[in-house]
Order: structure tokens, then C-alpha cells, then sequence
């Protein structure tokens, strides 16, 4: 009889062959998503699933955009992106004129196009240093392309739409003077080390996937990879409730900063 795997040997088994870290997402989410897609399958067991991933690309892409949730969309809130645009880069430019921002698990590339528009406009003649990361690799090829549907523009101005984006058939084609101002890469959040000395760092509408305990590890790395004065915007589903303790002031809801004892920003801090 052939010995059949438990869950914690199947997600042991893709951190080992894939590089995929799930221990950190909070367990009855992740085990809905994937026997939904067992059943799809008409798989029955762990094993199995595992033997089918292990030979088959194409079904390891679709467990990855399962689970990862690699779907975004340009402005997202609007109103937070209006606080971003009119208050948060506004200072922070204040501090340095060339920005290093970093966009964790950007999906197939909006939030960090975003950004690089608001600076496009605020300004033009200035390349700011944008990063964007995701764990996975298509979605990754995706942001390259910068082919979007109608419901990814959707919160996009008419004279934004006209200016940054080509339309043709159902899609939006972003123009390359906006491509150009990203550099993609891959990164897992959960097991990949964090860079340093950002001036804004965006991970939004991500850690609600992840356990307590992951969330604190991550908004704690944030922290020390931000330099002092940088922000943390987080997603509008998203609470940092020990900001205090990690360290953070909080500027606005869904905005962290950490402070930068030698001069106060004129925004309310609580």
C-alpha cells in the first residue's frame, strides 16, 4: 500500500521542489484553495496532487496563481492613492529628490505602475529607483507586458487613461515611457531576505492571507528595511495593531512611517 502524505508533508514537499513558502498562510484558507482545485482535478489525495504538480508546468502555474492571488488593479482606493499623490511622496520628496520604493507582491504590476505615474507627473524629469516583486513568475511576465483588462483601468482618469494607456480591442496596452520607470523581480515574502533603506515600501491587501505571527515577522521586516522617515502603506482590508510596538507612527489610516527623529512631518500623526 502506498503511503499516502499528510498537508504538512505536501506544503514541506513544495518548499523543497519549488521554493514555494506556505507555512505561513493561515491554514484552512489555503487548504480550501487548494481541494478546490484537487476537485477540480478529481484528485484524491496529496499524493497524488503532488506527483501531478511535480510533472506538469502548466498545472504548477495554475496552483501558484491559486494561491498566491495575483490579481490587481491600477489606483486601488482611490482615495488613499489621492492621500499618496498629495501628501505621503510630496514629503517624502522633501527628503530625497531620487526615491527608492519598493512594491511587495505586485501581482501583474498596477500598484507599482501607479506610483510610477503619480511620479511621472510630480516629477518629470526625475527616475526614481522602483522595485516591484511577486513570487510568481507569471505574473511577473505579466507586469512586463502591461496588457491589462477594462476592470484593471477602471479607477484610471479619462486624461490618465488617454495619456498612459493604448487601447485596443477589450485591453489597455500601458505605454512604454511608464514601463520602463519599473524593475520587476521574484521574491517570496515568507522565506527571501528584504532589502534596505526604502523610502516607501507598498504591501497591500497581501498579509491578510498570512498567520498573526507571520504578519508581525513581516510588518517588523518592513520596518527595518524602511529608512528613517519612510512609509508603509498597507492595504485598506489591513490593520497594524502593534504599529506602537514595532516602532511605526501612524500618518494616516493605512499609512506607517518610521520616524525620523530630526524633523516632524505636518501630517497627523496618532
Amino acid at each position: 500500500m502506498r503511503w499516502l502524505m499528510d498537508f504538512k508533508e505536501f506544503k514541506q514537499r513544495i518548499y523543497r521542489r519549488f521554493g514555494l513558502y506556505l507555512e505561513g498562510y493561515k491554514e484552512p484558507q489555503l487548504k480550501r484553495r487548494i481541494e478546490s482545485l484537487m476537485f477540480s482535478l478529481n484528485v484524491q489525495s496529496y499524493q497524488e496532487y503532488w506527483e501531478l504538480l511535480n510533472r506538469d508546468p502548466d498545472q504548477w502555474q495554475r496552483f501558484v496563481d491559486k494561491i498566491t492571488i495575483n490579481v490587481s488593479e491600477f489606483f486601488r482606493n482611490p482615495e488613499l492613492f489621492q492621500r499618496l499623490e498629495k501628501e505621503i511622496l510630496p514629503e517624502l520628496l522633501k527628503r530625497r529628490q531620487v526615491l527608492k520604493i519598493w512594491s511587495a507582491a505586485c501581482a501583474d504590476g498596477p500598484e507599482p505602475y501607479s506610483v510610477a505615474i503619480i511620479l511621472k507627473e510630480l516629477t518629470p524629469k526625475v527616475r526614481h529607483r522602483i522595485e516591484a516583486t511577486d513570487v510568481d513568475l507569471g505574473a511577473l511576465e505579466a507586469a512586463r507586458r502591461g496588457i491589462y483588462p477594462r476592470r484593471a483601468v477602471q479607477a484610471v482618469s479619462p486624461e490618465r487613461l488617454r495619456r498612459y494607456f493604448r487601447q485596443e480591442g477589450e485591453n489597455f496596452h500601458l505605454v512604454p515611457e511608464i514601463k520602463e520607470l519599473v524593475t520587476f523581480r521574484q521574491h517570496d515574502l515568507l522565506s527571501d531576505p528584504y532589502g534596505q533603506d526604502y523610502d516607501l515600501i507598498l504591501c497591500r491587501n497581501v498579509t491578510i492571507y498570512f498567520t498573526t505571527e507571520v504578519q508581525d515577522r513581516l510588518y517588523r521586516q518592513f520596518y527595518k528595511s524602511l529608512a528613517p522617515g519612510g512609509v508603509l502603506f498597507i492595504g485598506a482590508t489591513e490593520s497594524i495593531f502593534q504599529y506602537r510596538e514595532i516602532g511605526f507612527e501612524k500618518l494616516a489610516p493605512w499609512f506607517y512611517r518610521r520616524p525620523e527623529e530630526a524633523r516632524k512631518w505636518g501630517l497627523g500623526i496618532t
